[in-house]
């Protein structure tokens, strides 16, 4: 689990660098103490069809997956880089962090979504890794198998023909349940990453990029998604895929959890951004 040389973007700055390099040196530390990890299939990494720009997609069942992933990303050699929350972008130091590491702020708008596929699409351009949650964000699923993906990582994936990765991860929600509180750190956990073989979507390459071509290829990555987690945990996976909205679930499930004024709201929808939510909005 040695850490690799990370590889650098044709256009990254000095600055950006060293954003990386504080950011690990307080990550790294935090996610050793945290749990123990057994990373798996990052060979595939390193035999990606030039060496370029991908897509990774994860699984998402808790609020520090985002941690674990980019944890053993960056320690194979790959800088990562997230579609995060704007908000994550206001406090002063995380905020400056994630600006100076290039992490990619997504707006609820229509016009945010587009410019945050545009600055994807560009990190991509220069060899870097984008992380996309297809789910938008936490899984609702009771059991925390994925549940029915967004079309943004397709959307991307098609509009840069970079490969997409499926990523499955299980063990951290031990360490910190979704909507929880508080870490849960004895008896000590094992966090186990996988990486699986890039999704072929080459056969929809030249296909209009409308709603049909869109979901299928989201299911092709959520599939694979979910064939990854199913081998980690030695379980079957539910026939269908837990769909929130066939479950009146319109809100993230935080807000129910915390019992918000939203939650009391059920007429009230959540205000996605069509495209960056897609492309991963993490909870």
């Amino acid at each position: 689990m040695s850490a690799g040389p990370v590889k650098r973007g044709t256009s990254e700055t000095a600055g950006e660098r060293f954003a990386f390099a504080v950011a690990a040196t307080i990550v790294r530390p935090l996610m050793n103490f945290l749990m123990a990890k057994e990373w798996r299939g990052t060979e595939r990494l390193r035999d990606l069809p030039g060496g370029g720009g991908f897509i990774a997609c994860p699984n998402h069942c808790t609020e520090i997956d985002p941690l674990t992933v980019g944890h053993m990303l960056y320690n194979h050699g790959r800088a990562p880089h997230f579609l995060a929350k704007a908000g994550l972008f206001k406090p002063p130091v995380l905020g400056q962090i994630m600006r100076g590491t290039k992490q990619i702020p997504v707006e609820r708008g229509g016009a945010g979504a587009g410019t945050s596929l545009e600055v994807a699409r560009q990190v991509i351009d220069e060899g870097g890794a984008i992380i996309v949650y297809p789910e938008g964000t936490l899984t609702r699923d009771p059991a925390l198998w994925p549940m029915k993906g967004h079309t943004g990582a397709a959307r991307l994936a098609l509009k840069t023909g970079a490969p997409v990765v499926p990523i499955a991860h299980w063990g951290d929600h031990e360490v910190f349940p979704r909507y929880a509180k508080r870490f849960h750190l004895f008896p000590r956990k094992k966090a186990v990453v996988l990486v699986g073989e890039p999704v072929d979507l080459s056969d929809l390459q030249d296909r209009p990029m409308d709603k049909t071509t869109l979901v299928e290829a989201t299911d092709r990555i959520m599939d694979a998604i979910t064939a990854l987690l199913a081998e980690l945990r030695g379980e079957e996976p539910p026939a269908e895929r837990w769909d929130p909205s066939a479950h009146q679930q319109s809100l993230h499930g935080r807000d129910v959890e915390r019992g918000s004024k939203a939650a009391r709201q059920p007429n009230r929808q959540a205000s996605p951004a069509e495209a960056p939510d897609d492309a991963g909005r993490s909870a």
